[in-house]
């Protein structure tokens, strides 16, 4: 993200270590499996139309459009979810055009359905979903972020250099450092962050939540860019929407996945007396 040093909290710790350069070296390789074998998974395991007609939000990382989230959206669509871009092209950062289109943008969706929208954001936009939540309470029903650093100790990352050049060639908007100081607070809605211990592109101990009431933490095994294609990501983004309310019941991996491959929670075991 942007090296904001001047402003970091000097007393949250030492900056964290990039990624492994394997890891790193290795994203594309993954995600070319990964992105195959979402799509199988999805053409022969049920439908869980579950949704309910409930609004998502999904919002895109750094130097990411909607077609990246592609893969996602359709399989959330598939559970009878009312899905939406960001619909704001390729996400340069916290430009002037951002800043302003994307609180609009869920104001929109927010007023068609009538309801709070759940907000997915991969990466970079994950952290956006989190200045979502903050400047908008009310429209957001909750955050779901994928791989998305957002503590201040992990600042610096494979991708840091890239935002600095955008911030150059699109500008940046005044209220960059005001977002990104607002986003690190705590979360006034409920919040899941998915995260991967083996992302080559952040360290995924930035991206994990304070063990606090309606924050849940999800390591699952994946790239970072797979994040929004990899299956066992997939399965926990539906498992944490399908719940009315996200603190109705804590997550389970058994749970997860068995929902994921038969369309159904698991039976609990009859105690004969």
């Amino acid at each position: 993200m942007y090296d904001f040093e001047d402003s970091r909290d000097r007393t949250s710790g030492p900056p964290l270590p990039k990624p492994m350069i394997a890891l790193t070296a290795l994203e594309v390789v993954r995600v070319a499996v990964e992105y195959p074998v979402s799509v199988g998974l999805d053409a022969v395991l049920p439908v869980r139309r579950v949704g309910g007609g409930r609004p998502v939000l999904v919002l895109p990382g750094f130097s990411a459009s909607d077609s990246l989230t592609r893969r996602l959206r359709a399989h959330l669509r598939r559970q009878d979810y009312r899905v939406h871009g960001w619909g704001l092209g390729t996400n340069h950062g916290l430009t002037d055009e951002i800043v302003a289109g994307l609180p609009a943008r869920l104001d929109t969706i927010h007023e068609r359905y009538g309801r709070p929208v759940s907000v997915v954001g991969w990466s970079f936009g994950g952290l956006l979903a989190r200045w979502l939540g903050h400047v908008r309470p009310d429209h957001v029903d909750r955050v779901i972020t994928l791989g998305s650093p957002w503590r201040p100790q992990g600042e610096i990352t494979r991708t840091t250099a890239l935002f600095e050049r955008a911030a150059r060639k699109y500008g940046l908007s005044p209220e960059a450092r005001d977002i990104v100081d607002t986003l690190r607070q705590p979360m006034p809605v409920p919040c899941t962050a998915v995260y991967s211990k083996t992302d080559g592109v952040v360290n995924w101990r930035s991206c994990a939540l304070d063990d606090a009431q309606d924050q849940q933490n999800i390591a699952v095994v994946s790239s970072h860019i797979g994040l929004v294609s990899n299956p066992l990501s997939l399965a926990v983004v539906s498992d944490r929407l399908a719940h009315e309310h996200p603190a109705d019941a804590a997550f389970v991996w058994r749970r997860c996945l068995h929902r994921s491959l038969f369309g159904q929670q698991p039976r609990t075991p009859t105690v004969r007396s």
